[in-house]
């Protein structure tokens, strides 16, 4: 069998009855936009995290601008971002008008470095956006401290890591996404917890910010054709809202799998010197949205070529840090100590992970990378 980087019909064969049944009781009622299901799955969901309000949208990206718009971010005003990390903070800070900051992440973790985050602050800084990126959570304790300090909003982007759990020093534990003023997450396909199609959500404790957020995902309405203030058009749809509500219960069994074979992978790749396994940080679990090697610089591409060679995909996320990024060269602003943020994208590269993935076939992939090395 054929190795995927992702497996997105395997989980479906577990649903596809589950699924059928809410997809024609969605047809049979008509109930397309804002249906039964979709306040059933936002309920469902704000019970998972433990979270007063969870406000179903469009994707991740409308959650991010959404969350910039409800604490009323001006043109002008400066967010903090990683400099690693996918497009979608950055891009909503400046559609919005405001000045995308690039912070450092750490070389191990691929988080927000919060030495960097706190280098970075000035007199005009609104608000921080951690990015949870690849499955684990940043260091959030540290990050929360210095918006305290700083009296700074602090807005989670957790499209990559949904499900995972940060433990605070005094044995708190909460879920990615549930640490700042708002959560957003992602429901694409390919995330851990994903949909059909696309799809989004945000989350809050605050009931001021939780009325704001979902009358702008409704075009700024809190009664029907009485627009209160600016918003956005941007919805959950029912069929979407279906799929999650199945798919929500078996999380942690699914989170389960990927873990064990991000495990697997980590013990065949110990005797392998010129790559360096995954670290999984010790205030926070992890649900392996990715499993990204980071490889002796200057021989990744090759390697990637070979593993191609053999039938194996790969990926690279990111090629290119976001300061570096034609889009972002003339907004944004960065730390002139950017030591990962820019080695990173030369060394990075992530290897298939997916409930589906055998242990066969990893032993495929670490068999290639081995020989590769050998030659």
């Amino acid at each position: 069998m054929a190795i995927k980087m992702v497996d997105l019909y395997g989980p479906y064969e577990r649903i596809r009855e589950e699924v059928a049944a809410g997809i024609r009781e969605v047809v049979e009622s008509s109930a397309f936009i804002n249906g039964p299901a979709v306040g059933e799955f936002a309920r469902e969901l704000s019970q998972y995290l433990g979270v007063r309000h969870t406000i179903p949208c469009g994707n991740g990206t409308d959650a991010l601008l959404l969350a910039l718009m409800a604490i009323g971010l001006k043109a002008g005003d400066e967010v903090i971002v990683p400099a690693f990390s996918y497009a979608a903070p950055a891009e909503a800070v400046a559609l919005l008008g405001g000045v995308p900051v690039m912070a450092d992440v750490d070389l191990e973790t691929f988080n927000m470095d919060p030495q960097s985050l706190r280098r970075v602050i000035t007199p005009r800084t609104r608000a921080i956006v951690p990015v949870h990126l690849f499955g684990q959570a940043c260091a959030m304790e540290p990050i929360l401290g210095i918006a305290r300090e700083y009296g700074l909003y602090v807005i989670e982007d957790n499209a990559q890591s949904f499900g995972a759990e940060y433990t605070f020093s005094d044995g708190r534990r909460k879920y990615a996404g549930t640490m700042g003023h708002i959560g957003c997450t992602s429901f694409f396909p390919t995330k851990v917890l994903g949909c059909f199609g696309d799809g989004g959500a945000l989350f809050t404790d605050d009931d001021r910010l939780g009325e704001r957020l979902r009358m702008m995902a409704a075009h700024g309405q809190r009664e029907r054709y009485c627009h209160e203030t600016l918003g956005l058009n941007s919805r959950l749809d029912s069929v979407q809202a279906v799929v999650l509500r199945a798919k929500l219960p078996r999380l942690r069994e699914s989170i389960g799998a990927r873990a064990s074979a991000a495990r697997y992978y980590t013990r065949r790749l110990e005797a392998v010197a010129e790559v360096a396994a995954p670290v999984e940080a010790p205030d926070s679990t992890h649900v392996w949205h990715q499993y990204t090697l980071t490889v002796e610089e200057g021989v990744r591409d090759a390697l990637r070529a070979r593993l191609a060679q053999e039938g194996i995909p790969t990926a690279v996320y990111y090629p290119l840090p976001l300061p570096l990024q034609p889009a972002y060269r003339e907004l944004c602003v960065a730390d002139e100590r950017l030591d990962a943020a820019l080695r990173l994208p030369q060394c990075v590269l992530s290897l298939p992970i997916h409930t589906e993935l055998t242990t066969a076939q990893q032993d495929e992939i670490v068999g290639a990378i081995e020989r590769f090395f050998k030659k």
